[in-house]
């Protein structure tokens, strides 16, 4: 039911896990470039690109968007479930969570799914980060909704704290979108401890808006 394997990147051991069967009933048809993509990596992941160059997680600037906070949001009560009922299984807040999403939620397909972004995909791309090495990251929970939308989430302890999260988010969906060829019309993001979660829409607009970080 749920494959897995080790992917020994940079930064820590990411065990990239998908759940079978959620694939087969929430990827077919609209989104058979997302399942090829996360059946793919698998045996195709390019580790290569993980060693150098920028990673989501550490970016340090904003990009505009209207984010909603939300108190009491479905991924919240995972987290709350997951802290409690993984206690003893695990010793990370982010295996507890992220297990217990894959395992329980009937929208969660994937999680630590590896993505990257290489300097020929997008333009101007020297500019904002200020290197040709790839960025490269890894989505916490990967979950498609009963709208059809695609939402990349990231568990973060304390939420409300976070300054970047957002930054680190968006990218992950423009690399996402870019990997699967699905438009970025799809996709929502956000970023969730056991109490909150801070939502928003991305789009290519949030980069136009700032010409100091990048023009499309």
């Amino acid at each position: 039911m749920i494959n897995q394997t080790l992917l020994n990147h940079p930064g820590g051991m990411y065990l990239y896990r998908v759940h079978v069967p959620k694939i087969e009933e929430r990827c077919n048809g609209n989104y058979s470039t997302l399942k090829s993509y996360l059946q793919s990596v698998f045996n195709k992941c390019p580790d290569h690109l993980f060693v150098k160059g920028p990673r989501s997680s550490a970016l340090k600037f904003k990009v505009p968007a209207d984010i909603v906070e939300i108190q009491g949001h479905e991924v919240s009560k995972l987290a709350e479930l997951g802290l409690k009922e993984n206690e003893s299984r695990f010793k990370d807040r982010h295996s507890k969570v992220q297990l217990y999403m894959l395992e329980n939620d009937s929208s969660t397909i994937a999680i630590e799914v590896p993505i990257w972004l290489e300097h020929t995909e997008m333009d101007n791309y020297m500019n904002l980060f200020r290197t040709f090495q790839p960025l490269t990251g890894h989505i916490d929970a990967l979950r498609i909704d009963d709208d059809g939308k695609i939402w990349i989430w990231d568990y973060k302890p304390n939420a409300h704290k976070e300054k970047y999260a957002m930054t680190q988010t968006f990218f992950y969906a423009l690399m996402l979108s870019r990997r699967t060829n699905i438009s970025l019309d799809n996709f929502r993001c956000g970023y969730f401890d056991d109490k909150y979660a801070f939502a928003f829409k991305p789009g290519i607009d949030f980069l136009k808006e700032n010409k100091t970080l990048i023009n499309f």
